[in-house]
C-alpha cells in the first residue's frame, strides 16, 4: 500500500516537472515598435575613404580552391549520367564527391594556382569519389 502511494506521487511529481519545464523559451511582448516620425531613411555616417597613393595596381592571381563545400545559395545541377556538379560564375566545373564536397575538374588544374597540400588532398579524395 505504501509503495503504490509513493510510486503514484513520484510519477505525478516527475510528470508535472517535465511538463512545466517544457514551456516555450521565447518571450513575447506586446510592445509596439516606434515608427520614424518623418519617414526619412536612416543615414549612417561613414569615415572618409583613404587617399590612394600612386602605387602600381596589385597583381591578381587566379587562386581558386580545389575543393569546395556547399553553402547558402549554392546551386547544384545533375548531368545526363546522374552525376552532380556545380559551375562557378568564373566557369569552373566542380564534381560532387561521396563526402558531400565538390572537387575541381582536372581540366582546370593548369589554369589556377594551388599549394601542394590542397593538391594532395584533392588527388586523394578525387580518386575515391569516382
Amino acid at each position: 500500500m505504501k509503495r503504490t502511494i509513493f510510486y503514484t506521487t513520484s510519477v505525478v511529481v516527475v510528470l508535472s516537472l517535465l511538463f512545466t519545464s517544457c514551456k516555450p523559451s521565447r518571450v513575447w511582448t506586446t510592445k509596439k515598435k516606434e515608427k520614424n516620425e518623418r519617414n526619412e531613411p536612416v543615414v549612417y555616417n561613414r569615415p572618409p575613404a583613404p587617399q590612394q597613393s600612386q602605387a602600381p595596381p596589385p597583381r591578381y592571381y587566379n587562386a581558386t580552391p580545389l575543393i569546395i563545400t556547399p553553402r547558402a545559395g549554392f546551386v547544384m545541377k545533375q548531368d545526363r549520367e546522374g552525376k552532380f556538379f556545380h559551375r562557378t560564375p568564373n566557369g569552373l566545373l566542380y564534381w560532387k564527391g561521396y563526402d558531400n564536397r565538390f572537387f575541381l575538374d582536372s581540366y582546370y588544374l593548369k589554369q589556377i594556382r594551388y599549394n601542394n597540400y590542397e593538391y594532395d588532398e584533392w588527388r586523394r579524395y578525387m580518386r575515391s569519389s569516382r
